[in-house]
């Protein structure tokens, strides 16, 4: 049914709209408080290209939680670093180059897979965001990282930085884009195939075969994690996005254009296809295919990547990240 309701009466009446709901469990990691310390350390000895005020806006934020609470179960916070790594400092590079050029963001992946594949193994002369991306691969090197699972990694990493290359014609426009497209590209923005390849460095998941992960049906669950996070992850800093221009890589703004519907229709079709999703998952983890021995775990690792994208929602629900004034504006300047 239409509803007359104005964008600033749907804004106002957001907080008391439904959300999404897991059935999944959430914990976190027991060293996350002492990670929050090394996150600290990076924001003031690494992100000097950002103002103090930025930099302070990032602490409060507490990305590091975001690795803590998607792989609560990894055995040293060693192990958890290079994850904690490509979080935050992936977040804060984002809101940086927040209105640079596709052009210059494929620049600066390509940059940052130099440095993460170990072709180019020379520790960058200058602080910042390069140089985190070589310490992150120092780290993973001194947490004896399985070389398989973190090539998986890095390319997953090198997807979401494509992600945030190909989105930026669509924000220096500020144009929504059609809804297949938006597809694409969000499975990679939201961050989460990284994190499922990580879930994988948990528990005794490492020593599952890499044909087991490449399975069709595997994929699929990971693709859905992918989505699930993405669109929360809309919902939640709508509030912020609705009043910003640029910001068009949302859920529910892509949804109102395909269908020319009002922002609140919008908004509910957005919860529909999320819980078509989470439908799916579940579907999809009730119905393995036969996989012999690894049977049993991959139901376990599934069980973990449910646990992943239900802690990462308490995060996007705790953090003061997407409220109005707490959000970090792009600060780089050069860009076309």
């Amino acid at each position: 049914m239409k509803t007359s309701m104005t964008n600033e009466e749907f804004y106002a009446g957001l907080l008391d709209l439904p959300k999404p709901k897991y059935p999944f469990p959430d914990t976190i990691h027991p060293d996350f408080q002492q990670l929050r310390k090394k996150y600290y350390n990076w924001i003031d000895t690494e992100y000097i290209i950002h103002s103090k005020q930025a930099r302070e806006k990032h602490k409060a934020h507490n990305l590091c939680d975001i690795a803590a609470r998607g792989c609560p179960f990894l055995r040293s916070i060693d192990e958890l670093l290079p994850l904690a790594n490509y979080t935050a400092n992936g977040a804060m590079m984002d809101d940086y180059f927040d209105r640079c050029s596709r052009n210059e963001m494929y620049e600066i992946t390509n940059r940052i897979n130099e440095l993460l594949t170990g072709s180019d193994p020379n520790e960058p002369a200058e602080n910042g965001i390069f140089h985190l991306y070589w310490m992150l691969r120092q780290d993973a090197l001194t947490c004896n990282f399985p070389e398989h699972l973190y090539k998986r990694f890095v390319k997953s990493i090198y997807r979401v930085f494509q992600g945030y290359a190909e989105e930026k014609t669509y924000y220096n426009l500020n144009t929504v884009p059609p809804l297949p497209v938006y597809l694409i590209i969000r499975e990679d923005t939201s961050g989460v195939q990284p994190y499922c390849d990580y879930v994988a460095m948990q528990k005794d998941y490492r020593q599952i075969p890499d044909e087991i992960f490449d399975h069709p049906h595997i994929k699929r669950i990971q693709t859905l994690c992918s989505l699930l996070i993405g669109i929360h992850n809309d919902i939640i800093s709508l509030p912020k996005e609705l009043h910003r221009e640029g910001d068009t890589m949302n859920i529910v703004k892509v949804l109102q254009q395909e269908y020319k519907i009002t922002i609140q229709e919008a908004y509910f079709k957005s919860l529909e296809l999320h819980d078509n999703y989470l439908n799916e998952f579940l579907v999809l983890q009730n119905h393995l295919p036969p996989f012999d021995k690894w049977q049993n775990m991959i139901f376990e690792y599934i069980q973990d990547l449910g646990i992943m994208i239900s802690g990462i929602y308490v995060w996007h629900i705790d953090t003061i990240r997407y409220q109005n004034g707490n959000y970090v504006e792009g600060e780089y300047t050069n860009g076309n």
